[in-house]
């Protein structure tokens, strides 16, 4: 099998890595540059039953541990008056929990453990063709083309490979405003103990300040918004945003005020829960590719799941990738559909009037299951 993954992000690497450790080989194409072409975001929070058990699969749970930060899990709850509603405190040094990893730390192990040829970089796919003897035929940006017996779609949120298997539309469900303040320790002590060694988040109405440590030292500020009523470049300053939080303690808008350059917002985009498709020889996806879901702590384990099952389902049944793919893919479909669901509950609780009402009951009933919006 000549098999290519469109997208180097977690999911496709895991997929990739486990493949390798089970004999098959795969090429990765990548549209960045590079590993260093840009920031990689802010921290995970991997989940045992998902993010955890995929990197289990791939042979990689003990370096996992050797750079997860277990601190990263504490989580301190704020209203806007700067009142603590929840703070969860995880065991120190324990990785029962949902240790927090740098993307970046996450993405360069699962890069370490890869044969040097498998990624490809500055190839973003521009086209998918079938070709008359089985396969497809891959045509990137800049005209190389290569030929592949299987195409495994990881291209994230606006996969080109999707619309090869369904047509279906993606909804503006919020919008998320980022900004990153380096050397916090140094340079804002204050703030660097407002946030401490986790997540911080301050719950307003429709809207939510939040902050994340990082294992470099800087914090990731998120701004989280509902579906504006105004254009997304209208929160390309800090102006705008204190606005937005005028009255709240100046401690917590200072996260805004700090903020190393201009702000950075984005469209949040879904995919509709339950979405399925028939099936064509040859092709699936994984990751947001699949089952694009709101931001709440998800996407990156389910991600590196879809990964490691495909890679499992693919090694079992070599002879026949076809009934290897639907096997996946109806598992997949199951499981994602239980934690869409979830995510669009969470999603639509912390941006509603009654957020921090809901959210400290929801935190107070799983106090050791924080969510990760900033990251």
């Amino acid at each position: 099998m000549r098999i290519a993954i469109a997208g180097g992000g977690l999911g496709g690497l895991t997929l990739a890595r486990v493949l390798h450790r089970l004999g098959i080989d795969a090429v990765v194409y990548e549209r960045e540059a590079g590993r260093s072409a840009r920031q990689q975001g802010g921290s995970l929070d991997l989940h045992p039953e998902s993010g955890q058990h995929a990197l289990a699969e791939a042979g990689l749970d003990g370096r996992f541990r050797s750079r997860a930060r277990p601190e990263g899990e504490e989580h301190r709850i704020l209203d806007p008056a700067g009142r603590t509603l929840v703070h969860h405190e995880p065991q120190p040094g324990s990785f029962d929990g949902r240790p927090e990893i740098d993307r970046g730390a996450l993405r360069d192990l699962l890069l370490d453990s890869l044969p040097g040829d498998t990624v490809v970089w500055g190839h973003r796919l521009a086209a998918a063709t079938p070709r008359p003897d089985g396969g497809w035929e891959l045509t990137f940006h800049g005209g190389h083309r290569t030929n592949c017996d299987i195409l495994i779609g990881a291209d994230g949120a606006r996969s080109v490979v999707r619309p090869l298997l369904t047509d279906v539309q993606l909804s503006y469900v919020a919008t998320l405003v980022e900004l990153t303040v380096e050397d916090v320790d140094r340079r804002r002590p204050d703030l660097a103990e407002l946030v401490g060694p986790g997540n911080l988040w301050c719950v307003g109405v429709n809207q939510i300040l939040a902050a994340q440590r990082l294992g470099d030292g800087a914090l990731r500020v998120g701004i989280s918004l509902r579906a504006p009523d105004r254009p997304v470049d209208t929160y390309c300053g800090k102006r705008a945003l204190l606005e937005m939080f005028d009255g709240w303690d100046p401690r917590l808008t200072a996260l805004i005020e700090a903020g190393d350059g201009a702000p950075v917002p984005r469209a949040i985009e879904t995919m509709p829960i339950g979405t399925r498709w028939s099936g064509r020889p040859g092709v699936t996806l994984i990751g947001d590719a699949a089952h694009l879901m709101p931001p709440v702590g998800e996407g990156a384990n389910q991600a590196m799941l879809d990964g490691a099952e495909l890679a499992g389902r693919l090694a079992a049944d070599p002879a026949d990738p076809h009934s290897a793919i639907r096997t996946y893919e109806e598992a997949m479909f199951t499981r994602s559909h239980a934690i869409a669901e979830m995510s669009a509950r969470v999603q639509a609780m912390m941006l509603s009037p009654t957020a921090a009402e809901d959210i400290v009951r929801f935190f107070t009933a799983r106090p050791a299951e924080p969510a990760a919006p900033a990251g």
